[in-house]
């Protein structure tokens, strides 16, 4: 990973998630998310149809907006309904002023398991 794509990671404030419909068309939704050594975690409504979709075909693929340095990442999303790890929370809370303990949200941790794009305008 590039310094530029890890300072990227760690400042950019929302990232494109793409999640398979049970019909297999996609559904891209931007996303508040926090990065920590090779996973992105992002939380949101437990009725949310992105959890339905993860739920029911967890791949999905995940993408910082910047035509001039894009960053595309493949993974498999797994659904955390409670237990969330603490570090998470406080990073959240930091980052956006978010309690996502509060209410009915879930965390998708998603660790990367392709860069397609690392923030550079080549593929790999």
């Amino acid at each position: 990973m590039t310094p530029e794509l890890a300072a990227r990671l760690a400042h950019d404030r929302a990232l494109w998630l793409t999640t398979l419909r049970p019909d297999g068309s996609p559904h891209t939704t931007p996303v508040w998310f926090v990065h920590d050594e090779g996973t992105f975690w992002i939380c949101c409504a437990a009725g949310n149809v992105k959890v339905a979709n993860v739920l029911d075909d967890g791949r999905v693929s995940l993408a910082l907006p910047d035509p001039d340095a894009p960053a595309v990442a493949q993974g498999t999303a797994q659904t955390l309904r409670s237990g969330f790890p603490e570090e998470v929370v406080r990073a959240f809370a930091h980052r956006y002023g978010w309690d996502v303990e509060a209410g009915a949200n879930v965390l998708l941790r998603v660790p990367v398991e392709r860069w397609l794009l690392d923030g550079r305008a080549t593929s790999r």
